[in-house]
């Protein structure tokens, strides 16, 4: 990337992976932001995952996605963006069973009429494959989900925190609504054991859809 320091130990194709990233995102984010802070939000993306991961071969496109989800909370944080759709950030410790369930349920039934993000307080290496199971059964896939951190501007940028067992870890925002989740922690439940659980994420959030006047998509009728 021109004007930046790539890590040396990249191979050749993660670098060009990389370039070809901040060339969509530049794309994406046109007339938003410029290529020094897409380049700087892409880098740092890259290195929250670098650290701790084993398999490196799908890291640029996770630093991608990590990288997109930044800049567009930091849009609305900025006012560069908004779209007027009521956005909420699930969060837990590891970000691998409960807030990723959560995250599937609400992008299941809210469709594009709400914008739901997750994160942890300490991101474990992968989502929970019970909970991805778990959640199969109820034919969600949250399979493509990878654990993440929170970052400042994705807190900011949420109208609603939903805090499941991340306790004084979890980041707290003067003035934004804030809401304990007590669930118990699918790791290390068999799917069977998780079934519960999952059952009152779904029931939970679809009671929050209500609270923020979305719709479920299966109770529309069509016109």
């Amino acid at each position: 990337m021109k004007g930046s320091t790539v890590n040396p130990i990249l191979t050749l194709d993660q670098q060009h992976a990389l370039k070809t990233a901040a060339t969509r995102l530049e794309r994406d984010f046109a007339g938003v932001f410029n290529r020094e802070t897409i380049e700087r939000f892409l880098l740092s993306s890259y290195d929250q995952f670098a650290g701790g991961a084993r398999i490196t071969n799908f890291l640029p496109l996770i630093a991608e996605r990590f990288a997109r989800q930044r800049l567009s909370a930091l849009a609305r944080v900025e006012g560069k963006h908004d779209d007027g759709k009521p956005t909420v950030l699930f969060l837990c410790v590891q970000n691998a069973g409960r807030s990723q369930m959560a995250l599937g349920f609400f992008e299941h039934y809210a469709g594009d009429d709400a914008v739901a993000w997750s994160g942890g307080s300490e991101p474990g290496e992968r989502v929970n494959g019970e909970a991805i199971a778990a959640m199969a059964e109820r034919g969600i896939d949250i399979s493509h989900e990878y654990p993440k951190p929170w970052t400042d501007e994705v807190v900011r940028a949420a109208d609603v925190v939903i805090t499941m067992g991340c306790g004084d870890a979890c980041p707290i925002f003067p003035g934004k609504r804030y809401e304990e989740w007590v669930l118990d922690d699918p790791h290390g439940l068999t799917a069977t054991d998780i079934r519960p659980i999952r059952d009152e994420i779904e029931r939970r959030v679809l009671a929050l859809l209500g609270e923020l006047s979305v719709t479920p998509h299966f109770t529309r009728t069509s016109a």
